[in-house]
């Protein structure tokens, strides 16, 4: 299965007619923002430099990942709260064969959105 393929196969499974975005002229990449696209959002907000920017976003991501591994909550005003939980281990059934598999427990990241960020969608 090609990329192209996954990718309208997952916007038919959520419902997102493909003919209608194209008719008016947005593409899949209109959804998607790039590490590129952001660095230079956040140069032009910030009146900082593309590479000012670029080391801030980098020092931030690198920052966020660290406390993360540690096991800490983030929380950020007007965006949400990021915390890691413990999923428990658990026995699933492959739905093509019957077969049950263990899944190992393991941590993930979960994220709560701030109202605002709710309001403003």
């Amino acid at each position: 299965m090609q990329k192209n393929d996954k990718i309208n196969l997952l916007m038919y499974l959520k419902k997102i007619n493909l003919y209608s975005i194209s008719k008016i002229g947005l593409t899949l990449k209109s959804f998607i923002m790039t590490k590129k696209e952001l660095v230079n959002a956040i140069a032009a907000d910030a009146g900082l430099s593309i590479k000012d920017a670029g080391k801030a976003l980098n020092s931030f991501v690198g920052a966020f990942g660290k406390s993360m591994k540690k096991g800490e909550r983030i929380q950020l005003p007007g965006l949400g709260t990021f915390k890691v939980d413990k999923r428990s281990a658990r026995v699933v059934r492959n739905p093509r064969t019957g077969a049950k598999l263990n899944v190992p427990a393991k941590k993930v990241v979960k994220f709560k959105a701030a109202p605002a960020l709710n309001k403003g969608l």
